[in-house]
């Protein structure tokens, strides 16, 4: 009950006090009386002290004593009796409208809410209405609550003015309540209504989804208008990646820093997309030009992360050209406690890389254990420092202790069954990853790894597809996904569906790996100067990655 009362502004004028000496006395008592265990008393004191002097500070008290004594009823009945007193009252009347929320009594809000929609003035509205989808979606009886709502905002509905605002708060109060096709449609009539408004897309970028894909032309067709907000454009390009379209995003975000070059994050976000894919130089830039504006952020917290997000991404980009003393020195400009264990990581792989695997190691048990994730945190790093140096048995051996500790946790169970198939321990890998898909069956990396290996020792091909196809179900946009589903149409010898796939799939994220695989098949069909240009750019980028020298050596090509 509190809570609801605590969102209401205060705009009470002040009034001429009318406290007399009894009166005083009266409400003295009542607050001794509500405070030494007996709020009923002290409410009732005060609520009549409040009628008697038509003090909206009295009625304002009485109702926070029933919220604080959990009364919802009595708190109901003081903002009424202050609504009765001082009709012209806007606070009273708020008061009136959030307890009714709280109590779940919605249909009675009708009224209430009306006058308050007219009372504010048109400027307002927005504001008014982001506060009514808030605290409407609390209600219990969801679908009640949009009832009353579109009823209450009806001419709201139809105005040019307000009509963008009022059916995103449609919008999103039917969202609330499960039904997503209404509320993609309340955002398309709000853009109709106001292409420029900010409500509808906002609405229509949480519901981009490939089920609805209308949801995202309503976005596409805001982001094209002349009134576009910087932060909308950010928000679709992070939903664009957690959709793992990485070329979509990337394109986003250099169309923004072209056009606000002055906006840092940005420039943070652009980099870190660079940097997966490999783009080093643009990365290196797009970093360094977040850095040397990362002090223009207003908001300390996200600036510190954010300059620890881009010093540990430059230092991976000095340690991919073997600038170890580079790397360092980004390394040594983080100074957040909070990304203490990430920087420290990052300086045991580059004593790995050096061959100081011991010291590595050390390095990474050294670091402070303040909450379970840190510790998850440091054994998986550990884990990961024996895999890049080729330590296949000890990572396992470390995995296979973790998870007798925790069988079902699937990050342990994914993670050893990788290192079991280094070892060529196949059956183990495999069981691993059913045992993954039973306890996970959403887990697309379980089934496209599953997939991958049967294909790759070109056996139960047609299973692999299968279990293949169910990955890129789960996560149609991830080009590594695709590069398993071309791989396996390979070793099936539907070539030009392989090379079709792998095309797009490279187009999308250019990865030596993908490019290892589209080169065979490239090379396959006679296209061996593109194979080899397609492999020359994998060396360049990774002259390490394992598939690309398995390639190359059993089709014994040389560079």
């Amino acid at each position: 009950m509190t809570t609801a009362a605590a969102t209401i502004p205060r705009e009470e004028k002040a009034q001429p006090s009318a406290m007399t000496a009894e009166l005083f006395y009266e409400v003295l008592m009542g607050e001794l009386t509500a405070r030494s265990g007996d709020p009923g008393s002290g409410y009732a004191l005060v609520l009549d002290a409040a009628r008697r002097s038509r003090d909206p500070k009295l009625f304002q008290r009485a109702v926070e004593i029933a919220l604080q004594a959990r009364s919802g009823d009595a708190a109901l009945a003081a903002s009424r009796a202050w609504k009765e007193s001082l009709p012209q009252s806007r606070d009273a009347r708020r008061f009136e409208l959030q307890i009714l929320i709280a109590l779940n009594r919605i249909s009675e809000t009708v009224e209430p809410l009306k006058a308050e929609l007219a009372a504010t003035p048109q400027v307002e509205r927005p504001f008014l209405m982001a506060i009514i989808a808030r605290n409407y979606a609390r209600a219990t009886d969801k679908k009640l609550a949009v009832s009353v709502v579109e009823q209450a905002l009806a001419d709201d509905l139809k105005s040019p003015a307000t009509g963008g605002a009022a059916w995103a708060t449609v919008g999103r109060l039917r969202l609330a309540a499960g039904d997503a096709a209404g509320a993609l449609e309340a955002a398309r009539k709000g853009q109709e209504i106001d292409p420029s408004a900010d409500g509808p897309a906002m609405l229509a970028l949480e519901l981009v989804d490939p089920v609805l894909p209308e949801a995202e032309a309503l976005v596409k067709r805001y982001l094209a208008g002349p009134k576009v907000l910087p932060e909308m454009r950010i928000a679709y390009a992070r939903v664009l990646v957690e959709g793992r379209r990485y070329t979509d995003a990337t394109a986003e975000l250099a169309a923004l820093t072209a056009a606000r070059p002055e906006l840092p994050e940005p420039w943070l976000l652009l980099g870190s997309l660079q940097t997966q894919a490999r783009q080093d130089a643009a990365a290196e830039s797009s970093l360094k030009r977040y850095v040397a504006m990362a002090d223009t952020q207003p908001d300390a917290e996200a600036r510190s992360r954010g300059q620890s997000q881009a010093f540990l991404l430059l230092a991976q980009l000095a340690e991919r050209r073997k600038d170890f003393v580079g790397a360092e020195h980004w390394l040594s400009r983080i100074d957040s406690t909070e990304d203490l264990v990430g920087a420290q990581t990052r300086r045991a792989a580059l004593l790995a890389r050096q061959g100081k695997l011991p010291q590595a190691r050390e390095l990474v048990r050294a670091l402070p254990e303040r909450t379970e994730d840190d510790k998850k945190q440091k054994f998986m790093a550990e884990v990961q420092l024996l895999r890049d140096a080729k330590q296949y048995q000890a990572a396992y051996d470390m995995l296979s202790q973790a998870s007798s500790a925790k069988p079902e946790d699937t990050d342990l169970i994914y993670d050893k069954a990788m290192v079991a198939e280094k070892l060529n321990r196949l059956d183990e890998m495999e069981r691993l990853l059913r045992r993954l898909i039973e306890l996970k069956p959403d887990n697309q990396n379980a089934y496209n790894a599953l997939g991958y290996s049967l294909a790759d020792r070109k056996i139960r091909l047609e299973e692999a597809r299968t279990l293949i196809k169910k990955a890129v179900q789960l996560a149609p946009e991830d080009p590594f996904i695709a590069d398993s589903l071309g791989w396996v149409e390979f070793r099936l010898g539907n070539t030009d569906e392989a090379m079709r796939i792998l095309e797009a799939a490279y187009k999308r994220r250019p990865d030596p790996e993908i490019g290892a695989h589209l080169g065979e098949v490239l090379w396959v069909k006679g296209q061996r100067d593109r194979a080899m240009s397609i492999w020359k750019e994998g060396f360049l980028t990774d002259a390490d990655n394992e598939t690309l020298q398995e390639t190359l050596k059993r089709l014994r090509v040389k560079l």
